[in-house]
C-alpha cells in the first residue's frame, strides 16, 4: 500500500468535497490510496463518501478513513447518554485522534462495550458499502484487543466489501501490543518518525508489529520539519523496511502544497522524482512482507544497515527452498534469497564507510555479493556494481542505498585428482622431492612462506566460516638479502577450477596479512604465494641513494632495462600503456632527467604493478606447498536460538497425543520469546518391544508413550513419521508455518533402532548378534538404554549398504526442506562414517548443519568438528564457577578450536537437568540464560526452562541430574503463563542477541577484574577477522552476571576504557538494555549490585562520550 495523506485544506475546495487537482497529483505522484485525514466514520454522509469514492476511484485511488472507536459523534451523543463518559477528557494535542471529533465512551462497561461494538460495526459497513477501502485505526489501545476482535469479526460477517484495518501503533508499549495483538487486523505501523538511525529499538519494535500482518511505515507524521538530504533519507528507509507507506501531502516539497504548478510556491525543496521513484520501487517489489527486519550494525557503527528478509518462497516437491536459499535439487531459487539489505549513513555532517563482509556474513540466508536494488536510490549511478565480502561502501551525508543480496550459488565439488598424479598447480617447487643435483637445488624456493594461518591440523581439516565472511590471512614471509617482496592469497571457490588472487601486505617481522572472500557454501580453498618485487625493488634503491645524494645513472639505466624488458614481454598487450611506456623510454635514451621521470610517474607503476599479475611479472615465484581448506557455512551456523520440545505434548491434554497441527498453535508464542530454531525429538513410530514406561521404567503400563528414541514399528523406520503425530503433509504444512515466522525446523538424527525397527527383518545382517543369538541393547556409560540395539557399522557383508541408508535417511529429510540435524551420540559412531556423510550430504545441499550431541573426551568432541559437524554441545553445562567460566570460554576462543570449533550452550535438555537448577530457584534459571546467551552465538533450552521446571529425580536417595516425570517417557502439560516464569527475560535476551552483532558469535570476548568471585564481568564486541586482540569497534557491550542465586551481590569494576585508548577519567555514555536506562559512567572505577530477587546480570550497551559536537542525528 502506497498511502498518501490528505488533510481537509489540501483536498477541499468551497463548492467539491475533495480537490480533484490534488488527487490527480496525488495519482501522479504514484500513489494507489489516499487517507483522507479529519474524514473518520461515521462523521461524514455516506452520499458525500460514495462520492469521494468515485472520484478517486476514477484516479486509481483507495479510500481510507480514520477510526477512533473512542470518539464517539456528537449528534449520537443524545440519543445514548448512558454511553459518554464525562469523566474522561478528549485527549491533548499528543494524541493520535486528537484531529477527529467526538467524546469518549465507557468501554470498560460491558454492556456499553457490547453495545457500541454494534452500532461501530453498521457505520463501518455503511462506509465499506460506500467504497471506503480500510480503517486507520487511532488511538487502539483505549479500547481492548478483545473489542476489536468482536468489531472486525462483526464487520465481516455483516456482508459488507472486506476492508483492510490498519492499527496507529507508534508508541505503543510491548504490553498494549501483547493486548491488541489478538484482534484480526490486517497492519500496524512503526516508530519510524522518532528513529535516530542508529538505535536498535526500531527493530525490536518491528519484530513486535510483525504479529499484526503488515508493518507499515511513515516517513515522517507532517510534511515540514525536515531538510532535504533527511526528508530523502526518510523517505527511502519507509519505502525500504516497510511492508506499505503512508506519506503526509506536501512532504515532497517540505511542506510547500499539492498543487501541480510548484513554481507557484515558496518551496524549500522538490522531491517530486524521488516519491515517483520511491512508489515505482516499492510497486516493484509485488508487495512482498518481511518475515524480520533486522539491524546488521551496532549502534555505534559509521554507517547503519537494516536488512529486509523475504520469506521463503515455495519451491520443489519438499514444499520450499531451504533456510539456506537451496531447493531441493541443491541449486539456489533467487527469489527465495533476495533479501534487501539498507545501508545509510546516520551522520548529516560527513561522508562514512563500512566494509561489505559485516553485511553479508550477518545475513541469515548465504549471499555472496550485494548489488544496488533496481530503482532504488542511487542504483543509476553503478547499476552494475557489485560489492563482494573485500568491498567498501562509502556513503555522502544522511545518504541511503538499498542493496540486494545475491545467493551465494552452491557449484558441485572439483574433480579431485587421481591419486599419484602430479599437480596441476605446482608452482616454484610445489610439491618437489629433496634437492639432488645443482639444478634442482636453484628450481627449489627461494622465497620462504612459513606458518600459514588459519588452518586446522595443518590443512587436513578445514577451518569454518559464514558466507559473506572475508577470510584473513597471515604468513610469514622473507628471502635472502634486501630485496623486496610481493605476496597474495590464491583462493578459489566451490566447484571453481580457476584460482583468484588478492594482494597481501607486510606488517611487521615479516608476517604478511591478505584476505579472500567466503562467496558459497562449501569448501574455499587457499594458498600463498610470493616472488621477488624487482621494480619495488629498484624504487626503494634508488629512493635511498637519492636521499643519500649518491649518483644513480647505472640504477636508472638498470631501471629502464628492467621496465623495458617486463613491459615488453610475453604478457605485454594485456597490461595498459605496456607499449607507450617502452616507446617513451626509448625516446628519452640520453635524457636521464626523462627516464627517471618516467620511470618514477605513476603510469609505470600502475603497469608494473599490474605485470605482476603474470608469471612473467613474478620472478623466483614460491608457492607455500599445499592448499589449506575452508568451510563457508550459513549464518545459523555460528549464530541461533534454539527450542526444544516434544511434539506429542502440545495437546494441553495428558490423555491426547499431540500433533504438529497442535505445534502449529504454539509457533507463535515460541517466535515471540525469539527463537529462530525449534528442534524435535526423534519423530518417528516408536517400538513396542521392551518399550520403556514412565520414569525409564522396564515395563510399560498400557497407554505409555514409550521413548522417541526407541525408533521403528511396523509403521516404518527413520524416514517414517509417529502415525499419531500426522502425516508428511502435516509435517510440510507445520514447517511451512514456521518458515512464515522466521522459524527453521531441526530433527534428531538417532542411529539407533527398536526391536520393532524394519531393518532387523529386512536387513539383519546389519546387527551384531550375540553367542545365543540375542542383540545386545545400547549403552551410553553409565546409562543404558534398554528398548534400543545399534546397528554393526562395519557389518560384513552388508556395511557399504548400511551407511548408504542412514546418508539416504538424511537426504530424504532435506527433500523435505529439513536442513538441520541433532546427532544424537556421534561419538559413539565411528569417525570415518561421519566425514563421509556430511560430505555427501552438503555437497547436494550445501546449506545442511550437523550438531554434535557429544558429551565425551574434549579430543573427541573436536575432532567431530573437525569433521564437518557445524555446532557442538559442551562442558558450559557444567561450568559454574568464575574460574571455570573464564577458562573453559578462553578454550573456546582463544585457542586452536576458535578455528573449527562452533560450541552451543544449551541450558538443559530432557535428559540433563542440572544440579544448578535444583534449588537456585528463579534466579538460577536467569544466571544459565544470561551465560548461555551471552557467551555464545549459539544457545538453547529445552521447554519448561522457562517456567522454570527443575524437580529431580531421586532414586534409592541419591538425587539424579534428571528430570522427575521425564518427557521422554510420558506427555506433559504445561501452564506457560504460570507465574514466576522467565518468559519476558528470555524474549527480551533474544531481542538484545538479535540487534547487537557483538553478541552474533563466541568469539570476540574479553574477561576483566571484578571483585567478587561470584560476579563474572566481561566485555563482548565484533570480532576483527585474523586478530584475537586489537582496540573495540562499533558495537560493545559490558556484562556483569552474579553466579549466586541465593544473595545479592556487589562488586568493584573497572571499565576498560584503555581499550579504546582513554584516559582513566574518560566517561562511557551507557545504556542498560534490559530495562532501557541511559546514563553516564565518569572515571575507571565503578561499583556495581546484582540482586538475584530482581535482575541477577546486567548488560549494558557503551561508547565513549563524544569529545566533539557531530552532524550524528542521534
Amino acid at each position: 500500500m502506497r498511502i498518501c495523506q490528505l488533510t481537509p485544506t489540501a483536498s477541499r475546495t468551497n463548492d467539491q468535497p475533495i480537490n480533484d487537482s490534488a488527487l490527480t497529483r496525488v495519482a501522479s505522484l504514484g500513489y494507489d490510496h489516499v487517507l483522507l485525514a479529519g474524514w473518520s466514520v461515521p462523521h461524514n454522509r455516506t452520499e458525500s463518501l460514495s462520492a469521494v469514492t468515485a472520484s478517486c476511484r476514477r484516479h486509481g485511488l483507495g479510500v481510507l478513513l480514520d477510526l477512533s472507536l473512542d470518539r464517539f459523534p456528537q449528534d449520537a451523543a443524545a440519543h445514548h447518554d448512558g454511553w459518554l463518559d464525562h469523566a474522561r477528557p478528549n485527549g491533548g494535542p499528543d494524541a493520535s485522534d486528537h484531529h477527529l471529533p467526538g467524546v469518549r465512551l465507557r468501554w470498560h462497561d460491558p454492556a456499553v462495550a457490547s453495545a457500541a461494538i454494534h452500532w461501530w460495526a453498521t457505520q463501518i459497513r455503511d462506509a465499506l458499502d460506500s467504497g471506503v477501502a480500510g480503517f486507520i485505526c487511532r488511538a487502539p489501545t483505549r479500547v481492548l484487543g478483545l473489542h476489536w476482535t468482536e468489531l472486525i469479526n462483526e464487520v465481516h460477517r455483516g456482508g459488507a466489501a472486506r476492508g483492510v484495518f490498519l492499527a496507529w501503533t507508534p508508541g505503543t508499549t510491548p504490553q498494549q501490543l501483547d493486548d491488541l495483538a489478538q484482534a484480526p487486523f490486517d497492519g500496524a505501523f512503526s516508530s519510524l518518525p522518532w528513529w535516530d538511525y542508529r538505535s536498535a529499538w526500531l527493530t525490536e519494535e518491528i519484530t513486535r508489529l510483525q504479529r499484526f500482518g503488515r508493518v507499515l511505515a511513515a516517513p515522517s507524521l507532517t510534511p515540514n520539519g525536515l531538510d532535504v538530504l533527511a526528508a530523502r533519507r526518510a523517505l527511502w528507509t519507509a519505502a525500504a523496511i516497510g511492508d506499505g507507506l503512508l506519506v503526509p501531502a506536501g512532504f515532497e516539497t517540505g511542506g510547500g502544497g499539492l498543487a501541480a504548478d510548484l513554481e507557484a510556491h515558496d518551496t524549500p525543496f522538490d522531491l517530486s522524482h524521488e516519491v515517483i521513484e520511491v512508489n515505482a520501487w516499492i510497486a516493484a517489489q509485488r508487495g512482498a512482507h518481511a518475515v524480520a527486519v533486522r539491524q546488521l550494525s551496532g549502534p555505534d557503527a559509521p554507517l547503519t544497515v537494516l536488512a529486509r528478509v523475504p520469506r521463503y518462497l515455495a519451491n520443489g516437491k519438499g514444499g520450499e527452498a531451504g533456510p539456506g536459499g537451496q531447493g531441493n535439487d541443491g541449486a539456489a531459487d533467487g527469489a527465495a534469497v533476495g533479501a534487501l539489505t539498507v545501508v545509510l549513513n546516520p551522520c548529516t555532517d560527513n561522508p562514512a564507510s563500512f566494509g561489505a563482509d559485516r553485511i553479508l556474513q550477518g545475513l541469515p540466508q548465504p549471499a555472496a555479493t550485494l548489488r544496488p536494488s533496481e530503482g532504488g536510490p542511487g542504483s543509476a549511478l553503478a547499476p552494475q556494481e557489485t560489492l563482494d565480502p573485500c568491498g567498501t561502501i562509502t556513503l555522502a551525508p544522511a545518504d541511503i542505498r538499498i542493496y540486494c543480496a545475491l545467493p551465494a550459488v552452491a557449484t558441485k565439488p572439483a574433480a579431485k585428482a587421481k591419486k599419484g598424479a602430479k599437480s596441476k598447480d605446482t608452482k616454484g617447487g610445489v610439491n618437489r622431492q629433496p634437492a639432488v643435483s645443482v639444478a634442482d637445488a636453484m628450481a627449489s624456493p627461494r622465497v620462504a612462506i612459513e606458518n600459514l594461518t588459519p588452518s586446522c591440523d595443518a590443512g587436513r581439516f578445514a577451518v569454518r566460516r559464514v558466507v559473506g565472511e572475508r577470510v584473513e590471512v597471515s604468513a610469514d614471509i622473507w628471502m635472502d638479502g634486501h630485496d623486496k617482496l610481493a605476496a597474495a592469497v590464491v583462493w578459489r571457490a566451490p566447484g571453481e577450477s580457476t584460482w583468484q588472487s588478492s594482494p597481501m601486505v607486510p606488517i611487521v617481522n615479516d608476517r604478511w596479512r591478505g584476505s579472500f572472500p567466503m562467496v558459497a557454501m562449501g569448501r574455499h580453498e587457499y594458498t600463498v604465494e610470493a616472488w621477488k618485487d624487482s621494480f619495488g625493488s629498484w624504487l626503494d634503491e634508488v629512493g635511498k641513494k637519492r636521499k643519500a645524494g649518491v649518483d644513480i645513472t647505472l640504477e636508472i639505466e638498470e631501471g629502464a632495462r628492467l621496465v623495458q624488458e617486463t613491459l615488453a614481454g610475453p604478457d605485454a598487450a594485456r597490461i595498459e600503456d605496456a607499449s607507450a611506456i617502452v616507446a617513451d623510454l626509448e625516446a628519452a635514451r640520453g635524457d636521464d632527467g626523462l627516464r627517471l621521470e618516467i620511470l618514477l610517474s605513476p603510469r609505470t607503476d600502475t603497469a608494473m604493478r599490474a605485470a605482476m599479475a603474470f608469471p612473467s611479472g613474478r620472478p623466483f615465484l614460491s608457492r607455500f606447498p599445499s592448499t589449506l581448506p575452508v568451510e563457508a557455512d550459513r549464518l545459523a551456523a555460528r549464530f541461533a536460538s534454539w527450542y526444544e520440545l516434544f511434539p506429542r505434548s502440545e495437546s494441553g491434554d495428558t490423555q491426547r497425543h499431540g500433533t504438529f497441527a497442535d505445534v502449529i498453535r504454539r509457533l507463535p508464542d515460541i517466535r515471540a520469546m525469539g527463537f529462530d530454531v525449534l528442534y524435535f525429538p526423534p519423530i518417528h513410530p516408536i517400538g513396542l518391544q521392551h518399550r520403556k514406561g514412565k520414569n525409564n521404567s522396564l515395563k510399560a503400563e498400557p497407554g505409555d508413550v514409550g521413548s522417541p528414541y526407541a525408533i521403528g514399528a511396523a509403521e516404518g523406520g527413520h524416514d517414517a513419521i509417529h502415525p499419531e503425530l500426522g502425516t508428511i503433509e502435516d509435517f510440510q504444512r507445520l514447517r511451512r508455518a514456521a518458515a512464515d515466522l522466521g522459524i527453521e525446523l531441526a530433527l534428531d538424527f538417532a542411529i539407533q533402532c527398536s526391536l520393532d525397527h524394519p531393518w532387523l527383518k529386512e536387513h539383519p545382517e546389519w546387527f551384531q548378534h550375540r553367542p545365543d543369538g540375542t542383540l545386545k541393547y545400547a549403552e551410553n556409560p553409565p546409562k543404558k538404554y534398554e528398548d534400543i540395539v545399534n546397528v554393526d557399522f562395519y557389518a560384513s557383508p552388508g556395511g557399504d549398504k548400511l551407511w548408504e541408508a542412514l546418508r539416504d535417511v538424511v537426504m530424504f529429510w532435506a527433500e523435505q526442506g529439513v536442513r538441520i540435524f541433532r546427532v544424537d551420540n556421534p561419538h559413539t559412531k565411528p569417525l570415518p562414517f561421519w566425514e563421509w556423510m556430511i560430505a555427501d550430504v552438503r555437497a547436494r545441499y550445501p546449506d545442511t548443519l550437523f550438531l554434535a550431541e557429544a558429551f565425551t573426551r574434549p579430543k573427541m568432541m573436536a575432532r567431530l568438528a573437525k569433521l564437518g559437524f557445524a555446532q557442538s554441545y559442551t562442558y558450559f553445562t557444567w561450568r559454574n564457577t568464575k574460574a571455570e567460566l573464564i577458562e573453559y570460554m578462553t578454550e573456546l576462543t582463544r585457542g586452536p578450536m576458535r578455528e573449527f570449533y562452533r560450541p552451543h550452550f544449551f541450558v538443559n535438555t530432557p535428559d540433563i537437568n542440572p544440579y544448578f537448577l535444583h534449588d537456585g530457584g528463579r534466579p538460577a534459571f536467569l544466571i544459565r540464560a544470561a551465560l548461555a546467551s551471552l557467551l555464545s552465538g549459539l544457545w538453547g533450552m529445552y521447554n519448561g526452562f522457562e517456567i522454570c521446571e527443575s524437580a529431580p529425580l531421586v532414586v534409592n536417595g541419591v538425587t539424579k541430574e534428571e528430570y522427575l516425570d521425564s518427557e521422554k517417557y510420558e506427555l506433559r502439560t504445561r501452564n506457560w503463563k504460570q507465574p514466576g516464569n522467565i518468559v519476558a527475560e528470555i524474549s527480551r535476551l533474544n531481542q538484545i542477541r538479535a540487534s547487537h552483532p557483538a553478541l552474533q558469535n563466541h568469539l570476540g570476548l574479553r574477561f576483566y577484574h571484578a571483585s567478587d568471585d561470584a560476579v563474572l564481568y566481561f566485555a563482548r564486541f565484533v570480532p576483527s577477522g585474523a586478530e584475537q586482540t586489537g582496540a573495540f569497534g562499533d558495537d560493545v557491550l559490558l556484562g556483569a552476571i552474579s553466579l549466586d542465586p541465593r544473595a545479592p551481590r556487589e562488586a568493584d569494576i573497572e571499565l576498560p576504557l584503555w581499550e579504546w585508548g582513554l584516559p582513566d577519567d574518560a566517561s562511557l555514555l551507557v545504556e542498560d538494555l534490559m530495562f532501557g536506562h541511559r546514563f553516564t559512567w565518569q572515571g575507571k572505577h565503578q561499583h556495581i549490585r546484582l540482586n538475584p530477587y530482581e535482575l541477577p546480570f546486567s548488560l549494558w550497551h557503551v561508547r565513549p562520550q563524544p569529545t566533539t559536537t557531530s552532524g550524528d542525528t542521534a
